[in-house]
């Protein structure tokens, strides 16, 4: 058996939030896309068990394309230079530690090969983001993988249209004992923003995002070191 979450886009009051739905499972072991997609199966029953209808799967194994599609490493973002990447190189290759970085020739790479440099893990801790020129804090600590993840989707409105259809999203890959970030939480989290009509509000700008979430944030200009690279 393995627990993992189910998130579900809720209004509380005046806020976007999330609702984690913890739910127990069979796990079916093996890295195929089969076993996978027999443990998200899984998953899925037993959220339909508690009520929890309509789910959908955000991984490269999602047995279902639109889900494929969501993906960070698949969801592409293009900046208003018109550079385009997923969400994954854009994140990992913004990553700024005491030793390094960012390291911005991961952009130029793919999501996986980004996401396993040696570098990101030699280099010390992570002190913040830099993403073209604008510096990210690192709390809280989910906040800038959020605000990244929901722009890129807000610029592809057939997957918009898909998502909204969907009342709970899962990430069989995720373990909330070993990572922090989720692309099904910040699905969920998109969701909520569109519910409340919000999401172009929310987006103009990562302040305004911070204040649609309840969180305080100033732009420092010395946030990061002075060595680091602005791209």
């Amino acid at each position: 058996m393995a627990t993992r979450p189910i998130y579900q886009p809720v209004i509380i009051g005046e806020k976007p939030q999330v609702r984690i739905e913890d739910t127990e499972f069979t796990w079916f072991p093996g890295l195929s896309v089969q076993q996978k997609q027999k443990s998200i199966h899984a998953l899925h029953s037993a959220g339909l068990d508690k009520g929890l209808g309509n789910i959908l799967e955000i991984s490269s194994k999602s047995p279902v394309q639109v889900g494929v599609s969501l993906s960070a490493f698949n969801l592409m973002i293009t900046t208003k230079n018109k550079r385009s990447f997923t969400v994954e190189t854009a994140f990992q290759s913004s990553k700024v530690f005491e030793k390094g970085g960012p390291y911005i020739d991961l952009l130029d790479g793919d999501s996986r090969a980004a996401k396993k440099d040696i570098r990101l893990k030699e280099s010390g801790d992570l002190i913040g983001f830099i993403f073209f020129k604008k510096q990210f804090p690192i709390e809280p600590k989910t906040i800038f993988y959020d605000w990244l993840y929901i722009k890129a989707l807000s610029q592809n409105n057939d997957l918009v249209e898909l998502i909204l259809q969907y009342d709970g999203f899962t990430d069989i890959e995720f373990n909330p004992k070993k990572s922090l970030n989720c692309q099904a939480y910040s699905a969920a989290l998109f969701v909520s923003l569109v519910k409340m009509g919000v999401v172009d509000n929310a987006l103009s700008s990562f302040e305004a995002f911070s204040t649609f979430l309840g969180v305080e944030y100033k732009s420092r200009e010395n946030l990061l070191p002075v060595q680091t690279k602005l791209f």
